[in-house]
C-alpha cells in the first residue's frame, strides 16, 4: 500500500472532511494502550497522603519494558470561580508531572515546589510532561457521593460527556526545562509521538477514579468503589480552542505525516477482498450498530455546526442495512461484490458518516500497526534552494498550490480575520481585521495569501532567472519560496484553506487533531473551541498490567448494552 492508492489532498484536507474524522485504532490514545498492554506495563501506587477532601499528594510508579518513571500529582481544591476551561490561569485543582527515574525525598520537595506553579515553575530535565486539571463542577461530587452511598452513579445524572477530572494543558519537549524530546533514545517506549503524553492523560484519569473513592471512603468507610462498566466508563475531559490551529500550519511536516497515518489504512481496508462469510464481515456490522446506538443515546450533547447525535445514528442506519444485506446475501444493492466496503464508504453520504465509516473499517485491520507507527517520524525542515530558476518554482506552485487560486484576496472577505497571541495570556487568538487591535504583530500563518502573493510576482520573473536574483529584489518571499519547495513533495501538508477569511470555521481543524489525539465526544461551545473526552470506557491500570486492551471503541453509557 503507497500513498498513490490514498485519497486526494484537495479531498483529505478539505476543512469540512477534517472536520469530520474521528479516532481510529491509529489514534495516540488508542496505540498507547495498545503497547502498554501488550508489554505488561505495571502501575502500582506508592503514595497516597490525602485528607478527607481529597487534598494532598500522590505518587504513581510506571514499570516498563526495563524502564522507570513516576508519575507524582499534587491535589487541592480551589474556588468555583478559579475553574476554567482556559489555558491561562493561577490555580488548579490538580497538578501533576510525569518524570523519569526514581524519585526520593529530594526530588519530591523540589516537585511540590515547582509544579503547582506551572507556567512560573521550572522543571530538571529528567521531567518528561506537566499537567494539571481541575474536578468536574457537574460530577465529581455527585459521584463521590452516589459512591459514599454504596451506589453507582445514575446514568441519567451524567450527561453524554462525564468525566471527573478535566485537564487544561500537557507541556512537554523542552519548556519550562522539561526535557526535550530528541534527547529520548532510540527504542525508549517513549520515543513515539505524543506517548509521554498519552502516558500522563491516562495517569491523571487513573488518578481521578482514585480521588472519588478515597472521598467516598471518608465519608462512609463501606462506600461503593466503581464497578462493572463503571470501573471504566468516566473519561478524561479536556476543552481546546484556537491555539491547535496555528500548530498544523507551522508543522506541515507533522500534519503529513498524520495524514498519511489515516489515509493509509483507510486505504488499505478499502482495498481489502470481502466475504459475507468472514468474521471481518460480523465485525464490520458488529461495530456499526455499536456506533449508531453510542450516537442514538447521545441526545443533550450540543454538537452545532455538525450533525446531532440523532442524525449520526440516522446516517449511520443507512449504511447498516447495505452492510446487513451483504452479510446475508453477498450483494450490495443487488450487486454481487468482492469489495463490500468500497460500497459501503460511499453509501455512507456526506463526510461525518463516512468518518465513522472509515474508523470502522480501519478497525477491523491491525496488519498496518507497527508501519503506521513509523510514518510518524518525520523532519521538520523548511529551505531555499537559491538555484532553481523562477520558472522550475513557478511550475511547481501550479503543481502543489494550484488550491490558493481558489481565493481572492482583492475581496476583503478573504482577509476578514488576522491571527495573533494575546499578551496578557500568550493564546493565539483571531482578530477582525480593520476593528481589533494587534495586526501589527499578526502570525505568519496566511499561506494561501503568501503563496498567491509569490504567485502573481512570479508572473512577471524570467522563467530562467534564478530564485536567489528573485529573493534580492522580493525579500518578503522568502518564507514562502522555503515552504513550496521544501514541501511540494509532501501531499497532506498544507490544509486546502484560507485561514484569514471570513467563512473559515476553526472547529474543522481542531476537530481533525483532537481525533488524531484519539479524544471523542465533540462538544462545540462556539466555532473558536469546543470540549472533549479522552480514555472514555478505556481500560484501567489494573487491566493493562495483565495484558487487557479490549474493544472499547464508541464505548456505551453503562447499562446500556
Amino acid at each position: 500500500m503507497t500513498r498513490q492508492d490514498t485519497r486526494p489532498a484537495d479531498e483529505v484536507l478539505a476543512p469540512a472532511e477534517m472536520g469530520a474524522c474521528r479516532y481510529t485504532r491509529h489514534s495516540f490514545a488508542r496505540s498507547f494502550l495498545r503497547a502498554a498492554a501488550a508489554r505488561r506495563w505495571q502501575v502500582t501506587r506508592e503514595r497516597w497522603e490525602m485528607d478527607s477532601a481529597g487534598r494532598g499528594e500522590a505518587v504513581y510508579r510506571i514499570r516498563a519494558e526495563g524502564r522507570v518513571w513516576h508519575f507524582v500529582a499534587f491535589s487541592t481544591t480551589i474556588r468555583e470561580d478559579q475553574r476554567t476551561d482556559r489555558v491561562v490561569a493561577e490555580a488548579w485543582d490538580v497538578t501533576a508531572a510525569l518524570v523519569d527515574g526514581p524519585v526520593d525525598t529530594e526530588r519530591l520537595a523540589d516537585l511540590r515546589v515547582q509544579v503547582p506553579r506551572q507556567e512560573q515553575g521550572r522543571a530538571d530535565a529528567g521531567t518528561l510532561v506537566w499537567t494539571r486539571a481541575n474536578r468536574s463542577q457537574r460530577f465529581f461530587d455527585y459521584v463521590v457521593g452516589r459512591l459514599a452511598a454504596g451506589s453507582q452513579p445514575d446514568p441519567s445524572e451524567l450527561g453524554d460527556a462525564a468525566y471527573l477530572l478535566r485537564s487544561t494543558a500537557f507541556y512537554s519537549n523542552g519548556k519550562f526545562g522539561l526535557a526535550e524530546f530528541e534527547r529520548i533514545d532510540a527504542g525508549h517506549p517513549l520515543r513515539i509521538s505524543y506517548r509521554s503524553q498519552m502516558l500522563a492523560a491516562w495517569l491523571l484519569r487513573e488518578l481521578s477514579y482514585d480521588l472519588v473513592e478515597h472521598c467516598a471512603r471518608v465519608r462512609n468507610p463501606a462506600a461503593a468503589a466503581l464497578s462493572g462498566d463503571w470501573r471504566r466508563y468516566f473519561g478524561l475531559g479536556n476543552a481546546t480552542g484556537l491555539g491547535m490551529v496555528p500548530y498544523v500550519i507551522n508543522h506541515p511536516h507533522v500534519l503529513d505525516a498524520w495524514c498519511t497515518a489515516r489515509e493509509l489504512p483507510l486505504a488499505y481496508a478499502l482495498a481489502q477482498p470481502t466475504s459475507p462469510e468472514s468474521p471481518r464481515t460480523d465485525r464490520v456490522l458488529e461495530l456499526l450498530a455499536r456506533a449508531r446506538d453510542y450516537f442514538a443515546e447521545r441526545d443533550t450533547l450540543p454538537t452545532e455546526p455538525y450533525l446531532s447525535g440523532a442524525a449520526m445514528a440516522g446516517g449511520l442506519a443507512g449504511v447498516i442495512e447495505p452492510a446487513t444485506e451483504y452479510a446475508r446475501t453477498g450483494t450490495v444493492a443487488g450487486k454481487a461484490t468482492g469489495h463490500a466496503w468500497r460500497a459501503l464508504y460511499r453509501a455512507a453520504g456526506g463526510p461525518e458518516i463516512r468518518g465513522v465509516v472509515g474508523s470502522v473499517l480501519v478497525e477491523t485491520y491491525d496488519e498496518l500497526d507497527d508501519e503506521v507507527e513509523e510514518l510518524l517520524r518525520c523532519e521538520e525542515v523548511l529551505a531555499v534552494r537559491p538555484a532553481q530558476s523562477c520558472g522550475a518554482l513557478r511550475e511547481l506552485v501550479d503543481r502543489a498550490y494550484g488550491w490558493v487560486g481558489r481565493f481572492d484576496f482583492a475581496d476583503r472577505k478573504a482577509q476578514a480575520y488576522f491571527w495573533f497571541s494575546s499578551e496578557n495570556n500568550e493564546e493565539p487568538r483571531r482578530g477582525r481585521r480593520g476593528i481589533d487591535p494587534g495586526a501589527e504583530v499578526e502570525h505568519p500563518i496566511d499561506v494561501a495569501r503568501a503563496v498567491a502573493a509569490l504567485r502573481e510576482d512570479l508572473v512577471t520573473a524570467a522563467p530562467d532567472r534564478l530564485v536567489a536574483e528573485f529573493l534580492l529584489a522580493h525579500p518578503w518571499h522568502r518564507g514562502a519560496i522555503a515552504r513550496v519547495q521544501s514541501l511540494a513533495s509532501l501531499p497532506y501538508a498544507e490544509v486546502r484553506a484560507n485561514l484569514l477569511g471570513e467563512d473559515f470555521v476553526p472547529l474543522h481543524v481542531q476537530r481533525f487533531q483532537l481525533a488524531m489525539y484519539g479524544m471523542e465526544n465533540y462538544s462545540p461551545q462556539s466555532t473558536d473551541w469546543l470540549r472533549v473526552t479522552l480514555f472514555s470506557g478505556a481500560p484501567r491500570a489494573t487491566d493493562v498490567a495483565t495484558g487487557i486492551d479490549d474493544d472499547w471503541i464508541f464505548s456505551r453509557k453503562p447499562g446500556k448494552d
